[in-house]
């Protein structure tokens, strides 16, 4: 379906939107990594608490958290938006960040270097751990063809701005989201090729799992693919050591029983993909994007009912 032409008005706000990104991109640029990182850090803990989404990232902790205390909370919230702040400002300088080899640590690179070697299919699963951007690299650096998706932003001039920048870093296989990816995805296993896929937000019409012991909402997609194709789930996952300077880790492959029964099979591996997100999580809570409402939309109406009522 072809997309509406943008009113005049509309087409001149996102020309706005995307002059003040490339300026904050070509500030961000001027400084040490390590500042741009740190400065990320402080203006998210401070601006973070004054949005809407705050309230997101509070009922989010209290659903994966019942038992914590609220100074727990309190702590882990102000942790995940410096995070937050942190992983925004690192993005325009990535480039520079995966140049430098003592920023980058790969655990388990045997793996990808055997991917690579061998010319395996598998289909790269992750979430949005810290600097996630940093695995698409790291998967490229090795030598791996490989279709990555991404979620295209609503404003044409500043996804231009966003693909210049993985550009700099070296990823440019990007698969469309929507009624066109699955088919293009199914085509790159068809050639042997790799795909890759954030498999932790959700997904409306996708398979109800548990995550944290609360019903969600998964993509089906990933477990669909490597059930058809016969190949395995490849989890990643980054982890920040110290400011801007990384561990990414190649985990063991998730082969997915085929029994014949195809839908069980996929929400079998759907359940699967959960529970190595919530425990990648549980692991290092602050480093999650916690600024998405992750469960159905009536979990987060209950709770705001229940507050209302107290």
């Amino acid at each position: 379906m072809t997309q509406a032409k943008p009113t005049l008005a509309q087409d001149l706000a996102w020309r706005l939107e995307a002059l003040a990104y490339d300026l904050v991109t070509g500030v961000a640029r001027l400084f040490p990594i390590d500042m741009v990182s740190d400065f990320g850090a402080w203006l998210f803990k401070r601006l973070g608490p004054l949005t809407s989404t705050h309230k997101v990232v509070e009922t989010n902790l209290r659903i994966a958290f019942p038992n914590a205390t609220e100074a727990e909370l309190a702590d882990l919230i102000t942790q995940s938006w410096a995070e937050a702040g942190r992983v925004a400002l690192e993005f325009p300088i990535l480039d520079r960040i995966i140049a430098d080899p003592s920023r980058v640590q790969v655990v388990n690179a045997e793996r990808l270097a055997e991917i690579a070697r061998t010319g395996e299919p598998v289909v790269f699963i992750s979430g949005h751990f810290s600097s996630m951007e940093v695995m698409a690299a790291t998967i490229v650096h090795a030598g791996i063809t490989c279709q990555i998706t991404y979620r295209a932003m609503n404003n044409p001039y500043v996804d231009a701005s966003f693909r210049r920048s993985r550009f700099r870093y070296g990823v440019r296989l990007f698969a469309p989201k929507g009624g066109e990816s699955a088919r293009e995805l199914i085509r790159a296993l068809a050639r042997g090729e790799c795909v890759a896929l954030m498999n932790d937000q959700k997904f409306n019409g996708g398979v109800a799992a548990p995550l944290f012991g609360v019903t969600c909402y998964t993509a089906p997609g990933p477990s669909s693919f490597a059930l058809r194709f016969g190949v395995p789930l490849q989890p990643m996952s980054v982890q920040r050591i110290r400011k801007a300077r990384f561990r990414v880790v190649v985990h063991d492959p998730i082969w997915l029983d085929n029994t014949g029964d195809r839908n069980a099979d996929i929400a079998a591996g759907v359940r699967r993909v959960n529970a190595f997100m919530e425990e990648r999580i549980r692991d290092r809570p602050a480093e999650w994007f916690w600024v998405h409402k992750r469960w159905p939309n009536e979990v987060y109406r209950s709770r705001e009912d229940a507050e209302t009522e107290a």
